[in-house]
């Protein structure tokens, strides 16, 4: 018999997938890859592009802001689409800046994620942090 226990930092189950990371660099590439087998998974194919950039996004939010770049990833199968949240240890808030400086790199995350998804929003929480979340619906 073979009773295999995922490790604690991975849990899978059929409506969800929730992940513990410590991001880098590279970290959106591997994320992306998970979002969008995910979504091929539960016919969801036709939001992987908007997604995969939103998620995106907030994980990079993460390397960039989050200063132990500790988050929580947790994809949600919805009837009517899916929602991904970010949650990390920073109790900064993110705000949309609506015109960077020119010549600025970053900046426009949220106003992209603003632009591809239909709902998102922050919310703190009760102890240091807070949860960045999106919802994409299926057309």
């Amino acid at each position: 018999m073979n009773d295999y226990i995922p490790p604690p930092l991975l849990v899978a189950r059929a409506n969800q997938y929730r992940m513990r990371l410590t991001v880098g660099e590279h970290s959106a590439r591997h994320v992306r890859r998970i979002v969008r087998s995910l979504l091929r998974e539960w016919e969801m194919a036709d939001l992987a592009d908007a997604v995969e950039l939103a998620v995106t996004e907030l994980v990079a939010n993460v390397v960039r802001h989050v200063p132990d770049r500790h988050c929580t990833l947790l994809v949600l199968r919805q009837a009517a689409g899916v929602r991904v949240e970010v949650t990390d240890g920073c109790s900064r808030l993110p705000s949309v800046t609506h015109a960077p400086p020119p010549g600025a790199e970053g900046g426009r995350g949220l106003l992209l994620v603003d632009a591809v998804v239909d709902k998102w929003g922050v919310e703190p929480e009760s102890s240091d942090g807070k949860t960045v979340w999106f919802e994409c619906l299926v057309p």
